[in-house]
């Protein structure tokens, strides 16, 4: 038959075992190759593959954290982009992105809590609260809104527990904080030169008279039945003797808390600013200020806007078109009446203190 003389025509050579194992491999080896180059194909054919190294210098995968992070208003877009070009430029927007956000992170993170390098110490009701505001306008000053009295009252919680109130900070900004009660405060110097000898010091004084009234007034605002200031002010009222131990007429004996200041302290590092002039001068009084802190002046006559009502001026950043920011209602007190020949007693038993003081700062503040 002719079908199998074609059989036999044929010489069939049965194959070894050895070249079965070499095809096997070679089958394998096709197959992974042609996966491989399917996947990436496919891979690169989606989103572009792309790896940065971030500040910490790991690898971001953009195609999972940036293009995933921005998966919703991709997947919402009404013209959805076809053009592989396109989804190029998406990328790189997206890393674009990243960069800058990286870039803030960093400025964030070199921002630190630092110890205060000034402090406004005193005095109470001395305009102490007007400095510190007029001072948080200038950009590179960092500043507590409220008193910490951390070297009064909360000296043993320690240094860490102080510098953790504070507000972050670059560096070549100024951190600060006030406590009016510092000036008085018997062991406040030795603790603060003890933290930093280096600090410089603020001391905002107003005629003691005036400051002492203003004590008072603020007091019976909230104690409506505390006595008189005529009974408080004097320890026997028909003998006309001063009450020394009245904290409100204690504070204003300047040349007396100073003397303590200095023992610790040289006069080039405390700045007296006057309260009256800080009302009617307050551009003066901030060059003074930012000088002595060794600060651009960038806070001047263009920050104030004198309010009538209140008697003192109220704040205006000059690029803005909002209206003027002025002290809470608690400042700008209407005074009570007090007697003129307690006034007066008060006042000459000040004028040594005050001669003192003039001489000791080597200014004239004209309270006489």
């Amino acid at each position: 038959m002719e079908y199998s003389s074609i059989l036999t025509s044929l010489h069939v050579v049965p194959s070894s075992p050895h070249v079965k194992n070499k095809l096997f491999v070679f089958c394998i080896m096709l197959s992974l190759w042609v996966y491989m180059i399917y996947c990436c194909v496919g891979y690169c054919s989606t989103v572009p593959s792309l790896r940065y190294g971030n500040r910490r210098g790991d690898e971001v995968d953009v195609a999972e954290s940036s293009l995933g992070a921005s998966r919703d208003l991709l997947n919402n877009n009404e013209n959805d982009l076809d053009s592989r070009g396109e989804e190029w430029e998406e990328a790189r927007g997206e890393i674009k992105a990243l960069d800058e956000n990286a870039m803030s992170g960093f400025l964030n993170e070199s921002e630190t809590k630092k110890l205060p390098q000034a402090i406004i110490i005193g005095v109470k009701k001395g305009g102490t609260r007007a400095l510190l505001e007029f001072l948080r306008l200038h950009p590179d000053v960092r500043a507590v809104g409220a008193e910490p009295h951390f070297f009064d009252r909360n000296y043993d919680k320690g240094l860490e527990w102080y510098r953790d109130l504070m507000p972050k900070s670059l560096d070549g900004q100024l951190t600060m904080e006030k406590t009016p009660s510092y000036y008085v405060t018997k062991d406040v110097p030795s603790r603060i030169y003890n933290m930093s000898q280096d600090t410089k010091l603020i001391i905002v004084v107003r005629d003691p008279v005036t400051r002492a009234i203003s004590d008072y007034t603020q007091t019976r605002s909230k104690k409506p039945d505390i006595p008189s200031f005529e009974s408080l002010t004097f320890r026997n009222m028909s003998s006309g003797q001063i009450d020394t131990s009245w904290s409100a007429v204690q504070i204003g004996m300047y040349a007396k808390h100073l003397e303590r200041w200095l023992q610790y302290f040289p006069m080039e590092q405390l700045l007296f600013v006057s309260g009256e002039r800080l009302i009617t001068d307050p551009a003066g009084q901030m060059v003074r200020v930012q000088d002595f802190l060794g600060l651009q002046r960038v806070v001047d006559e263009k920050y104030f806007h004198f309010n009538p009502a209140k008697g003192f001026p109220c704040l205006k950043r000059p690029d803005s078109t909002s209206k003027p920011h002025c002290l809470g209602k608690t400042k700008g007190r209407t005074h009570p009446n007090i007697h003129p020949d307690v006034v007066q007693k008060l006042r000459d038993f000040y004028k040594p203190y005050n001669m003192k003081f003039y001489e000791m700062t080597g200014h004239n503040f004209g309270w006489d």
